[in-house]
């Protein structure tokens, strides 16, 4: 089938799709049977068009390979990875697109009929095996190795693809693991130090203003973590018990009983107790030193009227209320929401808060010519003004990036200050440098000049700040 046959294709099957019904009304005059009948057949179309956009994936993946280097697919259009380009194309989670580019590379790879994989990939597809659960049988079963054959595993293969239609993608990945398991008993040791290897911390910023924590702990560090959490929740878990009055352990019991705080909400803030009093004790295994450091970013004279403000009140006056300016607020640096006046009062209050102050006009530091790298105070401002790697679809916070001369140091003779730089990850930086890609200064922040190459008409791409905490302190000054 030639390419130019499958476009008209897609657009056919996108119109079928506009023309389900998603009239909820329509769906609850459906009997039960038909209900169901419904469900399994919208489940169809989505394994279908999910396994055939993994196999585009795949093709993405295959035109951006590493060995291609700056001329491969992804890096040339601006993107790290393949499954960074599959993510902004598509629309898909990250943790989606990165499913999708392993099958789909999966079935690039499983063209050979002697590899185990061979199955697999002709299941995902004929479109029989869905994008989880192919990635599900890929991981369970893992790889071949002395003790387990590639016609071993290849067998497994396909007795798991005929055992999918009854399994979901979890209780797959399980059953695969039980097969590596009876094919490789020998093997227990190197699955134990597998999970160790795949130990990991991740921090991730939600939309609603908060943060998620994910530890995935091998057995020995859930261990350790385990008694921890256990001593911080135990007491509110089982409740004071038989304690004589008077006693420092009945005082103890009674803090426990009135303590307003959940039992989830007590683990958290002794966690993060652990954490502030561990970093200041030894520091060695972080960068820099001390206790965690936290940039307050306020506008000076917001900070300086809720000053007044509250002196005011403090002296009896009744004036109104001493933090009722509604540009008396800040942000902590890398969080969306705003906090109170009252927050930034407290806050202030610590050794490890570092207060960033702006004028009206979020102007910063300017150290001109006489300096080329951005001092510590600039990286800070230029943090809170951009707030991460501003090259489109890039999700590197500040600390992963570096500050970019928009007017090159050496080609423009350009000035070392907040005006003439941009936050740029390495990858990016690198790609402004190597591939042509120029940043310049427009009316509202800068713009993107992509090279001739990419974009014959090197229409400019607006590069908005992704800063929420410097939008609301400019909105408010206006």
């Amino acid at each position: 089938m030639s390419t130019p046959d499958l476009l008209p294709q897609f657009n056919s099957a996108v119109a079928a799709a506009e023309a389900l019904s998603r009239d909820v009304t329509a769906y609850r005059a459906l009997a039960d049977d038909a209900l169901l009948q419904v469900a399994r057949r919208s489940a169809d179309a989505q394994r279908l068009m999910g396994t055939t956009a993994a196999v585009i994936a795949g093709e993405i993946a295959r035109r951006s390979a590493i060995s291609l280097g700056h001329d491969g697919l992804a890096q040339r259009t601006g993107y790290r990875t393949a499954i960074e380009l599959v993510r902004v194309t598509t629309g898909l989670s990250g943790r989606e697109a990165a499913a999708a580019v392993r099958v789909g590379t999966l079935v690039q790879d499983a063209t050979d009929p002697h590899s185990w994989r061979h199955a697999l990939g002709q299941a995902v597809g004929q479109g029989a095996l869905s994008v989880g659960a192919a990635d599900s049988i890929r991981a369970g079963l893992g790889e071949p190795s002395a003790r387990v054959s590639e016609s071993a595993l290849a067998e497994a293969t396909k007795r798991l693809c005929s055992e999918s239609e009854t399994l979901d993608t979890d209780r797959l990945f399980r059953r695969a693991r039980e097969l590596r398991d009876e094919l490789d008993e020998a093997g227990i040791a190197e699955r134990e130090n597998e999970r160790r290897d795949a130990r990991s911390l991740t921090f991730t910023r939600l939309p609603d203003g908060m943060s998620r924590l994910t530890w995935l702990m091998d057995p020995e560090t859930a261990t350790i973590t385990s008694d921890l959490w256990d001593r911080a929740t135990s007491p509110r878990r089982g409740g004071p018990r038989f304690v004589d009055a008077g006693s420092t352990d009945f005082e103890r019991a009674k803090q426990i009983t009135d303590d307003p705080r959940s039992t989830a909400q007590l683990a958290s803030d002794v966690f993060v107790e652990l954490l502030r009093q561990g970093a200041a004790a030894d520091s060695s295994q972080l960068l820099g030193s001390g206790a965690p450091v936290v940039h307050l970013l306020v506008l000076n004279a917001a900070l300086d009227e809720s000053d007044g403000e509250a002196m005011g009140a403090s002296a009896g006056h009744t004036q109104g209320p001493a933090y009722g300016h509604p540009h008396a607020h800040g942000h902590l640096e890398g969080q969306l929401d705003p906090v109170s006046i009252e927050t930034i009062q407290r806050a202030l209050c610590s050794s490890t808060i570092e207060p960033i102050l702006f004028d009206d006009s979020g102007h910063a530091l300017d150290v001109g010519r006489d300096r080329r790298l951005y001092t510590r105070k600039q990286r800070q401002a230029l943090a809170v003004r951009d707030g991460g790697c501003m090259f489109p679809g890039c999700d590197r916070p500040p600390s992963w990036t570096e500050a970019h001369h928009t007017k090159h140091w050496s080609r423009d003779r350009g000035s070392t200050n907040i005006d003439d730089g941009i936050l740029l990850c390495r990858h990016h930086h690198l790609l402004c440098h190597n591939n042509h890609w120029e940043i310049q200064q427009a009316e509202r922040g800068f713009v993107l000049i992509p090279p001739i190459d990419v974009d014959p008409d090197q229409v400019p791409i607006p590069l908005p700040s992704k800063s929420a905490a410097l939008r609301e302190l400019r909105a408010a000054a206006s």
